[in-house]
């Protein structure tokens, strides 16, 4: 059941430096910038103090979607979600606001001084969070007409922690072309949580940003991940898309019970929408995890189920995640060079489907491996987001090198579709 406790606002928190930074020059090839709204419409951090003898005056951070419960003020009593924040989970170190009791119980659809949501107009009739006690309506981006094939690309993420590193590349290797986000489930639901595509959009570094299924907050409401990218690619314009979900991803150890696992259904929605399509894998060169370091075996459980083959991009120049031969590689993985364990890390990815395991490395080398040339010394002097888990660029190149190299590939699929796009037309 929900834990909430009664809480007083004792203190609004400035917003993070880092969504302030000063735009790119290239942002305006997009026009983008001035489209996406200023995190103070979207999130807002506070200083509870809990109430009552249980909460004994504890003072905790909070955060508080504003569209779904307003905006905040010093005094105002709460009522806040603390589960996460006691449970110490890494990616919800904070507690988060369900209700403002002092200001937020006037207008149920919109509380006073609650920013209007992306689709929240008089025609708003499809639910998110639907049957939980935070619905709120929203109108859904779909348009009935259906036109197939897209035919332009689709990289799909591991985690959000890729999303800056790709979208800096991908403008990099094709500067005045369109990358707009889709958000998928995974990880946040909220669209306003994330830091980094704020940052993005203010610099033009996406040129829109849509939330998918249960996630909200976005700039547009798609009620599912394929009428995301049908609007996004067909009516919007954009040139490529990446999706993935938002930060703080969901994880359990086991083979399928993570967050991850929502790329192999965006890879499939991508491919069935007639979309040239990449995924970038989760690699690491320094997790304390054994089953996350090289390829994580999130990556590769996705690559194994994936029903059609994809481009998958890998980082030129540096160690191979998986040996020099790819196949080799894959088949030491499976054979038990990840059941060695690390200490007090949890046993490695289990090999445990009907097909035998000499089978698993020939399906995932069928997919469309590509090497791509990564500039790191670029994306640290570009200022945007770069740490994952704690870990910067020093600490964990290959995490930041997967994604440049994502970035790298897509624009090599893109430019093809391009061609291809003018020589039809012509």
């Amino acid at each position: 059941m929900l834990k909430l406790r009664r809480a007083t606002v004792v203190e609004t928190l400035s917003l993070d430096p880092r969504a302030n930074r000063v735009a790119d020059p290239n942002a305006a090839r997009s026009g983008a910038a001035s489209a996406g709204r200023s995190r103070a419409e979207l999130e807002q951090r506070l200083v509870v103090e809990l109430a009552g003898e249980e909460g004994n005056g504890m003072r905790r951070e909070a955060i508080a979607d504003i569209a779904l419960v307003g905006r905040a003020q010093v005094g105002d009593e709460v009522v806040v979600n603390v589960q996460a924040l006691d449970l110490g989970l890494g990616s919800g170190g904070f507690d988060v606001v369900h209700v403002n009791l002092t200001r937020g119980l006037g207008d149920p659809a919109r509380p006073p001084g609650a920013a209007r949501s992306a689709g929240a107009g008089e025609d708003a009739n499809v639910m998110k969070l639907n049957y939980t006690s935070l619905q709120h309506a929203v109108e859904p981006v779909e348009e009935e007409l259906l036109e197939l094939p897209l035919e332009r690309p689709v990289a799909v993420l591991a985690l959000h922690g890729q999303l800056s590193g790709l979208a800096w590349s991908f403008a990099q290797a094709a500067p005045g072309s369109r990358l707009g986000y889709v958000q998928t489930e995974g990880g946040a639901l909220p669209g306003g949580h994330s830091r980094t595509v704020r940052v993005l959009r203010e610099r033009g570094l996406l040129a829109g940003h849509l939330t998918a299924g249960a996630t909200f907050g976005g700039e547009g409401e798609a009620i599912s991940a394929a009428g995301a990218l049908h609007h996004g690619l067909r009516t919007l314009g954009w040139d490529a898309a990446v999706c993935g979900p938002g930060p703080g991803i969901v994880g359990s150890g086991s083979s399928l019970g993570h967050g991850g696992m929502v790329a192999l259904d965006t890879a499939h929605v991508a491919l069935a929408l007639g979309c040239p399509t990449l995924l970038v894998a989760r690699m690491s060169s320094s997790d304390e995890r054994a089953r996350h370091r090289g390829i994580s075996h999130h990556s590769l459980t996705v690559l194994d189920l994936l029903l059609e083959p994809v481009t998958v991009a890998l980082p030129a120049g540096m160690r191979s995640p998986v040996g020099a031969d790819l196949r080799a590689g894959l088949g030491a993985v499976f054979a038990g060079a990840r059941s060695q364990r690390a200490a007090n890390d949890r046993p490695a990815l289990a090999v445990a489907v009907e097909r035998p395991v000499t089978d698993r490395p020939a399906r995932i080398a069928r997919h469309d491996w590509r090497r791509a040339s990564v500039d790191l010394p670029g994306y640290a002097a570009s200022g945007l987001p770069a740490e994952t888990m704690g870990r910067g660029i020093l600490a964990d190149p290959l995490f930041f090198a997967a994604a440049l190299a994502g970035g790298s590939v897509l624009a090599q699929l893109e430019r093809v579709e391009g061609v291809a796009a003018t020589s039809e037309a012509e």
